[in-house]
C-alpha cells in the first residue's frame, strides 16, 4: 500500500473522530467518515463541525471543500474503495459497569463486508485488554480473509483533551500496536503523518490495549487520593488544598486537586474495562475498584455539604433553590459527559429541592435532561445555596456580594475561603472546613 493510494474510512464522527479525520484529510489524505447521526453526516458534508473545539470548524470547512473529506451514514462506494478502516466510536459502561461494545461491533461488523485483501483495520476506541484479539478479529475474518496473513490490524488510542484536542493530537505521543510488525508499521507510518509527537511500537495489541487504561486509571486513582485526603482533612478540621500545595513541594509528589468527582468520557468509564478483565483473572484491581467508588461517592458528599449548610441556617433542603454554577465535567468545555454534576442534581432534587443552573457552554436541552432548569447566571447566585460545580474561567471572578443567601459550596479550588467568610458567606468546599 502506497502512500498515495492509502484511502481512508472513519467510523465515528465524534469527540475524537472528527478532529482524527479532520487532520487526515488535511495531510492530503482521501477521507470519508460514517456516523449514524444524520445531522452530524449533513453538518459535515456542509463543512461544518458539529463539536464546539477550537480551530476545527476553519479545518473542517477548508478539508470539505478541497474534496478530501466527506461523511456517510453507511457503507457507500467511498468506503468500499478505502484500504484503511479507522474505527473511533464510543464504548461506555452498562449498568453493570461493564463494557458496551455494541458500537465496535456494529462497525466492525460493517467492515468485514467491503474488507479486502492489504486493508489495514485500525482501532481507536477505548476497549478492554484482548479485545482487538478475542472479538474484533473474529468479526473481521468473517470476511473470508485471515489477520495478519490477509489484512492488518493495528490499535492506538486516542490521547486529546477538549478545548486542546487538535494540539494535542499533533503533538502528543502515539501509543500503536499491532497484530504483526507489518500492521504496526503501517499504521505508525500512517500517525506519523499527523503528529509531531514520538510514534511508539509496542509488542502486540494487548499491549497498547493496556497503555490507555493504565493512562487515565492513574489519573482517575491519583484524584481518587486526593478526595479521599479532602474527606479525612474536612473531618480533622484541615484545610485539604493547603496541605497538598504543600505536600506537592516534595519533588517526588504530585497529588492532583480534589473536586466533585470525575467526569468525561475516559477517566469515569476506562478503569471499570480493568475492573471487568480482573474478575476473570486471577487477581482483582481492589485499589482501581475502590477509586472508582470514592470518585463515585463525591456527588453526595457535595449534596451533604448543601445539606448541612442550609440546617445551620435554619433551612430546609426541601423546597429550597439550589443554584448550580457549571454542568460541563471541567472548565471551559461544552463535554457534560459522565459529569458529576448530574448525580449531584438527581440526589438534591430527590430531597426536595429545585435545581436551577447556569453553564454559558452547555446546551439547555442538556440541562432539562439531568433534570435542571436552565438560568441566567444572576438567577443561579440569587439562590437559597449556591454551588460552584465546574471552574469555568466565568465563575473565577465571583465576589462575595454576588452571593445573596450568603451560602457557597465551592467544589473547586479556585476561589478565596477567607475572602468570602470575611464577608459574612458560609463558605464550605471539598477538602475545606
Amino acid at each position: 500500500m502506497t502512500e498515495e493510494k492509502i484511502r481512508i474510512a472513519l467510523f465515528g464522527l465524534g469527540h475524537m473522530g472528527l478532529p482524527t479525520a479532520a487532520l487526515f484529510a488535511d495531510n492530503g489524505y482521501k477521507v470519508v467518515g460514517i456516523d449514524i447521526n444524520s445531522e452530524t453526516v449533513s453538518m459535515v458534508n456542509d463543512g461544518k463541525s458539529p463539536i464546539m473545539e477550537p480551530g476545527l470548524d476553519e479545518l473542517v470547512e477548508n478539508v470539505v471543500k478541497k474534496g478530501l473529506l466527506s461523511a456517510d451514514n453507511g457503507i457507500s462506494t467511498l468506503v468500499k474503495d478505502s484500504n484503511v478502516m479507522i474505527v473511533v466510536v464510543p464504548t461506555p459502561v452498562d449498568e453493570n459497569k461493564c463494557s458496551d461494545l455494541s458500537a465496535v461491533i456494529s462497525a466492525c461488523e460493517s467492515i468485514a463486508k467491503v474488507l479486502n485483501k492489504d486493508d489495514l483495520v485500525i482501532i481507536e476506541s477505548t476497549i478492554p485488554p484482548h479485545t482487538c484479539q478475542n472479538i474484533i478479529i473474529p468479526l473481521l475474518e468473517k470476511s473470508g480473509l485471515k489477520a495478519s496473513k490477509d489484512f492488518g490490524v493495528a490499535y492506538t488510542p486516542e490521547r486529546a483533551l477538549p478545548q486542546n484536542t487538535l494540539y494535542e493530537m499533533t503533538h502528543n505521543a502515539r501509543v500503536i500496536g499491532g497484530v504483526d510488525q507489518k500492521s504496526a508499521k503501517k499504521a505508525a507510518a500512517l500517525y506519523g503523518k499527523i503528529t509531531k509527537g514520538e510514534v511508539i511500537t509496542v509488542e502486540n495489541l494487548v499491549t497498547a490495549e493496556m497503555v490507555k487504561l493504565m493512562e487515565n486509571t492513574y489519573r482517575d486513582t491519583n484524584i481518587a487520593l486526593a478526595n479521599e485526603l479532602a474527606l479525612v482533612c474536612e473531618s480533622l478540621g484541615i484545610d485539604a488544598i493547603h496541605a497538598i500545595n504543600a505536600a506537592n513541594y516534595h519533588p517526588r509528589v504530585n497529588i492532583h486537586n480534589p473536586g466533585p468527582g470525575v467526569g468525561g468520557h475516559c477517566l469515569s468509564i476506562d478503569p471499570y474495562f480493568i475492573v471487568e478483565m480482573a474478575k476473570e483473572g486471577r487477581y482483582p484491581a481492589r485499589l482501581i475498584e475502590t477509586a472508582r467508588e470514592i470518585n463515585e461517592f463525591m456527588p453526595h458528599h457535595v449534596a451533604g455539604l448543601v445539606k448541612e449548610s442550609l440546617e445551620a441556617c435554619g433551612k430546609r433542603l426541601i423546597d429550597s433553590k439550589v443554584g448550580l454554577l457549571g454542568v460541563a465535567y471541567k472548565g471551559n468545555v461544552a463535554d457534560a459527559r459522565e459529569t458529576p454534576a448530574e448525580p449531584f442534581i438527581r440526589d438534591i432534587i430527590q430531597k426536595g429541592a429545585e435545581v436551577l443552573v447556569h453553564d454559558p457552554f452547555v446546551e439547555e436541552n442538556t440541562i432539562k435532561n439531568m433534570g435542571g432548569v436552565s438560568v441566567a447566571f444572576e438567577d443561579a447566585l440569587n439562590c437559597d445555596c449556591v454551588v460552584l460545580m465546574t471552574d469555568h474561567d466565568i465563575y473565577r471572578q465571583i465576589t462575595p456580594e454576588m452571593i445573596k443567601n450568603s451560602i457557597l459550596i465551592c467544589t473547586r479550588p479556585i476561589l478565596d475561603p477567607a475572602e468570602f467568610k470575611k464577608n459574612g458567606v458560609i463558605f464550605k468546599g471539598v477538602g475545606r472546613p
